[in-house]
């Protein structure tokens, strides 16, 4: 990979890295952000990678934890985070709150809290796509646990059964709420299950952007040349617990800490040092920029109006 596009990806992940944290401040202030609030930190390299493998038309489609995802994808930080407090310049006029943000505008089209519930409706949008002879391609987030859903099943089994142009990104992140995978699943591998659909299945080291990046890649040439999807499982960890009211009791401190040793942000951070492609000043800069970036996010949504009672229906349209 180039320097130029290795120096994206950890700019990618610094953006949400920083956004997330501040995410994590703000819901210590009582009343600050409404409704729950679910992070991807530790997570970076997956929205990251996969979404640089994109082009501005290919649509992705989320579930809960979609922060990372948005930013990767080319969302405004402004209008994310005014979604976020609710605000009514947020990108869904603040009637999403964090856990359905949708951003047309970058192809982001539906984020869901319900478990393997964006699966089938991301084979629609490849199907529209290959019905419509369009060179793009769908590409689905999902965790762990939504691969023991029968959508994510049915889906697998008609992408392939018609060749379309979806990619399925498992992040294995370890954890179901608070299940362990080895306690409601009984393959090691979640890829292993594209062996039943005749699709690939790859397994990525999920905290490796430039690793994730690659197999996306390949994944989408693979789509375009009418090949069909691939399943693509990213082994990674969130250090933060399954929303920011989870105290984390049934995780290991020390295997959060030996996870947070293995820090995809650090990890391209050190590489691209180790290549002299970037100087520790050239960090600073760096973060000093997207730190500002997302302050001033926040000072947007806090100065924004609060959405009219009136404007509830607006957008409805049954």
């Amino acid at each position: 990979m180039e320097n130029k596009k290795k120096i994206e990806l950890y700019r990618s992940m610094l953006l949400i890295r920083h956004f997330e944290e501040k995410l994590t401040e703000l819901c210590r202030i009582e009343r600050k952000l409404p409704g729950m609030v679910i992070l991807c930190t530790g997570q970076e390299a997956v929205a990251a990678g996969t979404c640089a493998a994109l082009e501005k038309d290919d649509v992705i489609i989320s579930n809960h934890r979609s922060h990372g995802h948005l930013l990767a994808k080319g969302a405004e930080p402004n209008t994310v985070m005014a979604e976020i407090f609710g605000k009514k310049t947020g990108c869904n006029k603040g009637k999403s709150g964090t856990l359905h943000i949708a951003v047309p505008e970058v192809n982001a089209l539906c984020t869901t809290t319900v478990v393997g519930g964006g699966i089938p409706i991301a084979v629609g949008t490849a199907f529209a796509q290959q019905y419509k002879k369009r060179r793009q391609v769908t590409v689905c987030f999902f965790g762990n646990g939504a691969a023991d859903e029968g959508s994510f099943h049915e889906s697998l089994n008609m992408a392939a059964l018609w060749n379309l142009p979806v990619i399925f990104v498992c992040e294995n992140n370890v954890y179901s709420g608070a299940q362990r995978m080895e306690e409601h699943t009984k393959v090691k591998d979640i890829a292993a299950r594209a062996a039943g659909y005749a699709m690939p299945g790859v397994v990525v080291d999920g905290n490796d952007a430039e690793a994730v990046f690659k197999a996306t890649t390949e994944a989408r040439l693979r789509c375009l040349a009418g090949e069909g999807p691939t399943l693509i499982e990213c082994k990674t960890y969130r250090w933060r617990g399954h929303g920011e009211a989870d105290h984390q009791a049934y995780q290991p401190k020390d295997e959060i800490a030996r996870w947070m040793e293995r820090c995809p942000v650090k990890k391209i951070e050190r590489e691209l040092l180790a290549a002299g492609a970037i100087s520790n000043q050239e960090i600073s800069e760096l973060e000093e920029s997207i730190a500002k970036i997302v302050e001033d996010a926040v000072r947007f949504a806090e100065e924004s109006p609060w959405p009219a009672p009136l404007e509830a229906l607006d957008d409805v349209y049954v």
